[in-house]
């Protein structure tokens, strides 16, 4: 800070650079009359003594606590003001905003780890939920192959946010259109029916658990379950036959969209 030599007073310049604040800040504050400098030169250009300084300094330690320039004003010019009561008011605030960015980091974490393995559950966690017969590599597979994609994204967000109890409402709305497509199977269903479609339906719907899911997309599903062996397992483990007539319901039901299953893209 000045001392008593410095009674000509410091530019707007000078100030700036020894506080470290804007000259557009510095214009404001004395419009609003938050800090005003005592001099001005004959040209009228801003001059700031000491005491000017000293204000200055003080506005700029309140408003490095956070404190609106209106809070600022009070405990500078208001002889009654609570001034231990502002700053404790200012510092629960500020807690609140450091847990508040604390949840915000642990949640960029959760994010992190997602897009990186994809499911954020121990082998255990996983084996209870999704079955003895889940394979907890399943997950870093599917990273190598679809981590690239929109859709490995959009299932990453989605992990990000799921807790064990939400996996295992998911598992479980998996289960029951396993064993509904089953039971429609065996009572004779036909692929293009008005029961097959409303299962076709409920299948995207499920699926919606991890990613967006188009009926041409699910075209391109339904030939993968027939062409993949895990999935041709899966499903002809239930009810043999289960894959085909699968992927021929989903087909009938593009085609009752205006769907050509042998043109549909994953789009």
């Amino acid at each position: 800070m000045p001392d008593a030599t410095d009674a000509d007073g410091l530019t707007v310049g000078q100030v700036s650079t020894r506080l470290g604040v804007t000259v557009r800040a510095l214009h404001h504050w004395d419009d609003i009359g938050l800090a005003r400098p005592s001099l001005r030169t004959t040209g009228g250009y801003r001059l700031y003594t000491a005491g000017d300084l000293e204000r200055l300094h003080r506005i700029v330690v309140y408003r490095e606590l956070g404190l609106g320039l209106d809070g600022i004003r009070a405990i500078l010019d208001d002889s009654a003001a609570d001034v231990p009561g502002a700053l404790r008011a200012q510092r629960t605030q500020i807690a609140q905003r450091i847990e508040r960015l604390q949840q915000l980091g642990a949640g960029l974490d959760r994010m992190i780890v997602a897009h990186e393995r994809g499911l954020l559950l121990t082998a255990e966690q996983q084996a209870a939920i999704f079955g003895p017969r889940w394979d907890p590599d399943s997950p870093a597979r599917a990273r190598q192959r679809y981590g690239d994609t929109t859709q490995w994204q959009q299932y990453a967000e989605r992990s990000a946010l799921r807790s064990p109890e939400e996996w295992q409402a998911v598992a479980d709305a998996v289960a029951d259109l396993d064993r509904a497509l089953a039971d429609a199977m065996d009572a004779g269903v036909t692929p293009g029916s008005p029961r097959a479609n409303q299962l076709v339906e409920r299948h995207r719907t499920v699926f919606a658990s991890y990613f967006p899911l188009t009926r041409q997309m699910q075209v391109c599903l339904g030939r993968m379950y027939e062409a993949d062996p895990g999935f041709t397992a899966h499903y002809d483990g239930i009810r043999a036959g289960l894959t085909t007539w699968f992927r021929q319901s989903i087909d009938a039901n593009a085609r009752a969209h205006g769907i050509d299953p042998d043109t549909a893209t994953w789009q």
